[in-house]
């Protein structure tokens, strides 16, 4: 297999870079957002918007990526691919083409899961007004994630507790609780905010001016880090039955995986279902009234309970230190990427290549409407 030419960008300022000229080969108009924060490399930060449409479009296929930063490798390599896909294949014109890309764009820069607050995005799209969740299963875990127990004996206290944990409650079990979200610690695992981030508002505000007066769309929120090795899972996430199911159903068969959250439900997809503040949700919310399904490509990578956990885990105890540079920040940030977009080239090209069925056979279903 031949990895895409796309997924050989390093950092936040090859991936835009990349996606950029793809955009402009294919006569997008593009779309800028500034982030109010500078990144790794001292760069200015954008989330960019590319659009191929024509004026009045009322269908649209959508694409976010970087939802949760790091995750924005494989999301960006699979929008600038298919961009140039696009020019080699028969598209209807009266079928829209909405790409965001790298939604959060902070957390892709300094290649972290969470953004510039330390917020989990897939925990903070809720209605602020109202009292926030509860998680008493995260409570009783929170003191492992504290600065303290980042190094030395506390590290090594922290890791034997979490392991018993492991194995008095079983793996999906624990992970469904602790990934959860929580509203209490800013400092904590999963947060997910006292306020909507500036990425919440932004893919709002962009939804509403590019597809608020659309009649059908399908969207897709691309991540890596659960399932097996290799293999994209395509989600429909909610938190209830809504018509835009049945149409994912329909299209996609036995790719689909249903997923509907409520606090006491778990998952063995490697996602937790028990947690709220989705962006999934808020987009259907936000399209209601609409034809509109909402999917999840989810690509899977190393064991998520073991090798995911410890990666998230010393990035998130370095940042807490505030150790932002010198040969740990470089050990620690060089396995959280590799956890999230592995090197492998056959892994890249398999989901490369799958995303692009997803999305070709989206397109078609809108087109046939």
């Amino acid at each position: 297999m031949n990895a895409p030419a796309a997924s050989k960008a390093k950092s936040y300022v090859e991936l835009r870079a990349q996606f950029l000229a793809a955009a402009s080969r294919q006569q997008a108009t593009l779309h800028h957002y500034p982030h109010p924060l500078k990144g790794l490399q001292g760069e200015d930060l954008f989330t960019d918007v590319a659009v191929l449409a024509q004026p009045g479009t009322r269908k649209w296929l959508v694409s976010v990526s970087g939802t949760h930063g790091v995750e924005g490798f494989y999301g960006s390599m699979c929008q600038t691919e298919y961009l140039d896909h696009l020019a080699t294949r028969e598209r209807d014109p009266k079928v829209g083409i909405l790409m965001v890309h790298l939604i959060n764009p902070w957390g892709t820069s300094w290649q972290r899961r969470v953004n510039e607050d330390n917020i989990d995005l897939n925990r903070n799209y809720l209605d602020f007004a109202r009292p926030l969740p509860d998680n008493e299963a995260y409570e009783a875990l929170h003191p492992l994630f504290t600065k303290e127990c980042g190094t030395g004996a506390k590290r090594a206290e922290s890791d034997a507790a979490w392991e018993a944990q492991v194995q008095a409650q079983g793996a999906t079990a624990l992970r469904s609780g602790l990934a959860a979200g929580q509203y209490k610690h800013p400092d904590g695992l999963h947060f997910g905010g006292f306020e909507p981030a500036w990425s919440h508002l932004t893919l709002r505000s962009i939804m509403e001016k590019f597809c608020g007066d659309c009649s059908d769309a399908i969207s897709f929120d691309l991540h890596t880090g659960a399932g097996a090795y290799g293999h994209p899972m395509l989600m429909a996430i909610a938190e209830r039955e809504y018509p835009g199911l049945a149409d994912a159903e329909r299209i996609y068969g036995a790719w689909i995986y249903k997923i509907l959250t409520r606090p006491d439900q778990t998952t063995d997809t490697g996602i937790s279902a028990a947690a709220t503040g989705y962006t999934s949700q808020a987009m259907v919310d936000l399209m209601a009234g609409k034809r509109f399904t909402q999917l999840v490509i989810e690509c899977g990578t190393y064991d998520g309970v073991q090798v995911g956990h410890l990666a998230v885990l010393d990035d998130h105890f370095l940042h807490l230190r505030g150790e932002l540079s010198g040969q740990e920040f470089q050990r620690v940030k060089a396995a959280i990427v590799e956890f999230f977009y592995p090197s492998d080239d056959d892994w890249r090209e398999l989901v490369w290549l799958r995303t692009r069925q997803i999305f070709d056979r989206a397109l078609a279903d809108l087109a046939a409407r």
